[in-house]
Formats: structure tokens, sequence, C-alpha cells
């Protein structure tokens, strides 16, 4: 006949036990919310707005531009100088930095193209870098010092792990 197992008498093995689950639980937790939004997008073949259409023809003509901190023009572009300044020749006003774009406009669950998509790339879970979802899973954005203004697949697990939102300003 088999033995029935005894439990240790000594509490403090039941208390180590807990805290260790404890501890394993809220680390799950946490890992858990770090986890970015998941970056859905919608494709609507032939039904983009006039506006929509503007932005990414705009967006695109920005194509090769040099990056710039702080830039708006056709000298450079930072991210955030590429939305506001493709937005304001659509006739869209926008916010000047990503963060501020990232609070003040109308989030989305599903982006369209001609949406602006933010990302956490600087660390602490804050928006600072921005793009234009160019669609089939591709945005327009101004990647960062030495480089130019470029198109990148969003399916890169990069863009994927920091992805916090999108917003759609435009109709």
């Amino acid at each position: 006949m088999a033995e029935i197992p005894t439990l240790p008498r000594n509490p403090s093995v039941y208390l180590m036990t807990s805290s260790r689950l404890l501890v394993m639980a809220f680390v799950i937790v946490l890992l858990a919310g770090c986890a970015g939004r998941e970056l859905a997008t919608r494709e609507e073949p032939g039904e983009l707005s006039i506006d929509r259409a503007m932005i990414l023809a705009e967006a695109k003509r920005a194509l090769g531009t040099p990056y710039r901190l702080g830039g708006t023009t056709d000298r450079g572009l930072d991210c955030s100088g590429l939305v506001q300044r493709t937005y304001s020749r659509a006739g869209i006003r926008v916010p000047r930095t990503s963060r501020q774009q990232f609070e003040a406009l109308p989030r989305v669950d599903e982006a369209r193209p001609g949406d602006l998509l933010f990302f956490a790339t600087a660390g602490g879970g804050k928006p600072s870098h921005v793009g234009i979802y160019l669609g089939d899973g591709e945005m327009i954005h101004a990647p960062g010092r030495g480089r130019r203004v470029t198109t990148t697949a969003l399916a890169l697990d990069y863009w994927q792990e920091r992805f916090l939102g999108a917003a759609a300003p435009a109709p």
C-alpha cells in the first residue's frame, strides 16, 4: 500500500512558496502590461477620400528627404515634421510633436492609408516616433539622423513591439 506523503512542519516553506508564486504572478502581469497594442490595419481599395489621397501623395513626395531634428522643410524633416507638413499641405492642422499628435488626435482601432501610427522608440512607453500608414503593411516615416524619409514594413518585430496606437486626423 502506498504511503501518504506528509507535509513539512516548517511554515516558512509555505511562505517561501507563496512568495515565489506571488512574485511570478506579478512578473507575468507586468510583462503583459508592457506588450504593445496590436497593430491592425484595414485596406479599402478605391475608397480613399480626397484628403487621404492628398496626404499619401504629399508623403510620397517627401521620400528621400534627409532627416533633420526639428525639420519641417525640404532641407530636412523629422518624423513629426513630416506628418505636420504632409497634413498641412492637405489642409489639415496637426500639432507639432509626435507626443502632442498622439494626445490630441482621434484614435482608431484599425489604421487606414493616411492614418498616423505612433511608436515608443525611446523607451518609457511614451510616443516618440510617428509614421504615416501607406497601405499594404507599410508606412512612410523619417527614421532618424543620417537617414532619409523612407518606407518600412510594419511586420518587422521592431515596430510591432513598440506600437502604441493609430490616429485618424483625415476624414
